[in-house]
């Protein structure tokens, strides 16, 4: 059976093609040309079929994607149920289940049927939690354990997944060389490196690459190779170790598409300000325009408990020079576990970054939307205003606090005052 890539490249116009064209206002044809040549995919497990698919990539608006999943045996599915639920009210266009603990199939399998966009997963935590469990010791873990977990993840639904396959045992040493600040701060990328140097082996998912790709191509599982490399802190960000890895990113994005395999690459984590724009602009020429999943970035290390703040700064600034999706960042980064509150709170940080990034790429209606708002609050409409907002929750929370809109003002209101002079009708505050 043809993959989504070799049915466009084919010129085959399917309604998943049409209906994701509709919603990014773009020609479907257009659509076509870039799911063909790899500039933008559409994360659609045949198993799952989300009933609101979404497109990542070139002249589509930014997307954002939360992560969740159970982090102890003793954790609540129910909780981690909840979590996906506030995601999705504040708006997300993908999740991440990242469960590595607990009953990680029946976790998933929930989490997949609750989620009507596309699931993503990370499947070495998996595997290497039942090596701990079934073998006593992740280093027990063998290649063939991880592959019955990744098709086993791929057969229940997973529509991408993340993968540490441009890790190698040179990063190593480069990176030992580079002396970073903060050496691996990837979870995944840290075990991948325990198991590597405790076996003297190179990196299963860099040499069993066409394993990988056959799962991927059965299932139309998406991959989203993640950088191991990534800088956990500012002082690190364009180390040599990252760019190397990012080197090995872009063969690899040249194998997925020469196999019919959507692939994007998910990259750094904590990135300058000045150095936003050159990371984003690196990755697209290496990787020939792979869309772009960026951790954040966060842009400054010293405000922990906001790094939501912190990364959409840095969300904003990658989304306009050019990043495509935006993993959500908590308040809880660095410090905590976080709650459903720290997850609404960082998907709607990560909107707003995302579309303060199509305001600046110019895509369709994103400067309308601001418009309508601006005109809502000359009109001083209150009920406008709160369909209009990004998180019209937050709206109708101020309203009917002990401040509501309008009512501190009386005649010292500029807009009123404006009015009189520019001879529009008063409005009544």
């Amino acid at each position: 059976m043809s993959t989504l890539m070799e049915i466009a490249q084919k010129g085959q116009e399917i309604p998943l093609f049409t209906l994701v064209a509709k919603n990014e206002q773009m020609k479907v044809e257009l659509l076509m040309e870039r799911v063909a040549n790899g500039r933008i995919v559409i994360p659609y497990n045949t198993h799952h079929k989300p009933q609101k698919p979404q497109g990542f990539g070139l002249g589509l608006s930014t997307k954002v994607s939360a992560s969740i999943g159970l982090d102890a045996d003793e954790d609540l599915l129910s909780d981690e149920l909840f979590k996906v639920d506030e995601a999705m009210r504040a708006g997300t266009n993908a999740v991440m289940d990242l469960s590595t603990a607990g009953n990680m199939d029946e976790a998933r399998r929930a989490i997949i049927k609750r989620v009507p966009l596309p699931l993503g997963t990370l499947p070495v935590y998996q595997a290497f939690a039942e090596a701990v469990r079934t073998k006593g010791s992740a280093l027990a873990l063998e290649p063939e354990d991880f592959f019955k977990v990744m098709e086993r993840q791929a057969a229940d639904g997973v529509d991408f997944m993340a993968l540490h396959s441009a890790l190698h045992t040179g990063l190593l040493e480069t990176a030992k060389e580079d002396q970073r600040v903060l050496n691996l701060v990837s979870r995944g990328g840290s075990l991948l490196m325990g198991w590597m140097l405790y076996h003297n082996q190179e990196n299963f998912l860099y040499t069993m690459f066409d394993r990988i790709l056959e799962i991927a191509k059965k299932y139309e599982v998406t991959l989203s190779l993640a950088d191991g490399m990534r800088p956990g802190a500012g002082a690190d960000s364009l180390c040599r170790s990252q760019v190397e890895e990012l080197a090995v990113l872009g063969k690899l994005v040249k194998r997925s598409r020469q196999a019919g395999v959507q692939i994007m690459i998910k990259g750094p984590g904590h990135t300058p300000p000045d150095q936003i724009a050159a990371t984003v602009q690196l990755q697209k020429q290496v990787c020939e325009g792979a869309p772009y999943f960026v951790f954040g970035p966060v842009s400054t290390d010293v405000a922990p408990g906001y790094d939501e703040i912190t990364a959409a700064i840095g969300g904003a600034m990658a989304s306009a020079a050019g990043a495509d999706i935006l993993c959500y960042v908590t308040p809880a980064e660095h410090i905590a576990y976080p709650n459903a509150q720290d997850v609404y709170r960082g998907v709607v940080a990560s909107r707003i970054a995302a579309h303060v990034g199509d305001l600046a790429k110019g895509y369709p209606g994103a400067a309308d939307w601001d418009r309508q708002m601006s005109q809502a609050r000359r009109e001083q409409n209150v009920e406008a205003q709160k369909t209009i907002a990004l998180d019209q929750d937050r709206l109708g929370d101020f309203q009917a606090s002990e401040k509501p809109f309008c009512k501190k003002c009386e005649k010292g209101c500029a807009m009123a005052v404006a009015g009189e002079f520019f001879q529009e009708l008063p409005w009544e505050c």
